[in-house]
């Protein structure tokens, strides 16, 4: 069996959590409401406190599916319970985050701006401090959502491996190349 699959997802209080006839799984929790189509071979089984993900068999596709599936709604119980965070930090000369409701506006030394328009599930706050990078801390129910939302904004300015400016995750450890100057001895 698969490893991810076998292990039973615990329900904290408060979460509720339906499959309805066609196979969509709904979590409600403190925080919101999450849905999630489901393959109609995996069967989602609720006993005493715990969700358990089976599948009929084990030809591979059902073993890929079992361990996918129970992943999703795992991350969904999570995120309706306790929700998600990213924060990214821009590092260069000049570059600046400012936001507006859900819009974010960003100056990462192109001759524009980047205005960004995020989807409403997602809440955005910038802080600039005096002697700081500027960050941007991105918070949401959905993992799967707020991830893609964080890729496309670091892929606005990648991190560069010379002098390492661009849109960075915070504790994110970057790969460091030595200069040209380094090969002169």
């Amino acid at each position: 069996m698969s490893r991810v699959g076998k292990a039973p997802i615990a329900m904290p209080a408060g979460v509720t959590v339906t499959v309805s006839a066609d196979n969509v799984v709904t979590v409600k929790g403190p925080k919101g409401q999450l849905q999630q189509a489901v393959d109609s071979d995996i069967t989602i089984a609720q006993e005493d406190g715990q969700l358990l993900v089976q599948r009929p068999s084990d030809q591979k596709r059902h073993k890929a599916l079992h361990g996918l599936y129970r992943a999703l709604i795992n991350n969904m119980v999570v995120g309706v319970t306790e929700g998600y965070k990213i924060q990214q930090e821009l590092v260069g000369v000049g570059y600046r985050a400012t936001n507006t409701g859900n819009t974010l506006d960003l100056v990462l030394g192109y001759s524009h701006h980047y205005v960004f328009e995020l989807p409403t599930e997602i809440k955005v706050t910038t802080t600039a401090d005096k002697g700081k990078n500027p960050t941007i801390i991105l918070e949401s129910i959905d993992k799967q959502l707020i991830g893609q939302v964080a890729a496309k904004i670091r892929s606005l300015r990648t991190p560069e491996p010379y002098k390492g400016k661009g849109i960075k995750f915070v504790g994110e450890i970057l790969r460091r190349k030595a200069g040209k100057s380094a090969s002169k001895k």
